[in-house]
């Protein structure tokens, strides 16, 4: 009889009997540590250092002009909103 496991892996692929057995022959057999840790590409820095988010309410005619003009300069809306605060800040 064949077990069904609600589990899945990151890529969806169902855990079976048979995908638990290959996995744990490969952890048993050694990880290269380096290879595995080793620092992978994320997003790219954005200023002098990690980026923070922020949350912001916005009322839905305010979202809707952020959308129109982060559409209008092919850009998203985090990006629109960076150079708005910007230039905000600039000139206080």
């Amino acid at each position: 009889m064949v077990e069904i496991y609600p589990s899945k892996t990151a890529s969806g692929k169902p855990m079976t009997d048979d995908l638990i057995d290959k996995l744990a022959k490969k952890a048993e057999a050694g990880y290269d540590v380096e290879k595995t840790l080793r620092r992978r590409p994320g997003r790219p820095t954005i200023g002098s250092g990690p980026a923070q988010v922020e949350s912001v309410r916005l009322d839905p005619e305010l979202r809707g002009a952020l959308e129109r003009r982060a559409e209008k300069d092919h850009e998203a809306t985090s990006a629109v909103i960076r150079k708005a605060l910007r230039r905000y800040l600039a000139t206080g």
